[in-house]
């Protein structure tokens, strides 16, 4: 299934969209291995970085692009659609194309990749009268 950012943003609510993207891979199972120093070529290169602040200023700076899911330390521009050796390698279209980023912190970045929901932001508790009381 091809995913896209303009159909993640039919979806309103930040658990429909990490739905949408959770990959369930497993930890430790291979992808850049030794051949790490392509992405991150890739990901000092000029062209990226232009792109990476393009998208963090269209989602800005939420996490899936989620209003009110603000991003306060470093933010990760991820492929909607996993990239591969081949992709870099060939510099595909897919790898710059804004239809397959979104920002997400590190902890979505990890739950979107191993699946594991419990490090996902939690959304704010409503404050009540007299739930100021420590215990």
């Amino acid at each position: 299934m091809i995913r896209s950012y303009s159909e993640l943003c039919k979806l309103d609510t930040f658990i429909d969209r990490f739905i949408y993207l959770k990959l369930d891979g497993e930890i430790g199972k291979e992808t850049f291995g030794f051949d790490r120093y392509l992405n991150q070529t890739l990901y000092k290169s000029a062209e990226w970085k232009r792109l990476r602040n393009e998208i963090i200023i269209r989602d800005n700076g939420c996490d899936l692009g989620v209003s009110g899911y603000d991003i306060f330390n470093h933010i990760i521009i991820h492929h909607i659609n996993p990239i591969s050796i081949e992709d870099v390698n060939y510099r595909r279209d897919d790898i710059f194309d804004p239809e397959n980023l979104i920002c997400c912190s590190l902890k979505t970045h990890n739950a979107i990749h191993y699946g594991d929901e419990l490090q996902l932001p939690r959304e704010p508790i409503e404050r009540r009268p007299g739930d100021t009381k420590l215990w």
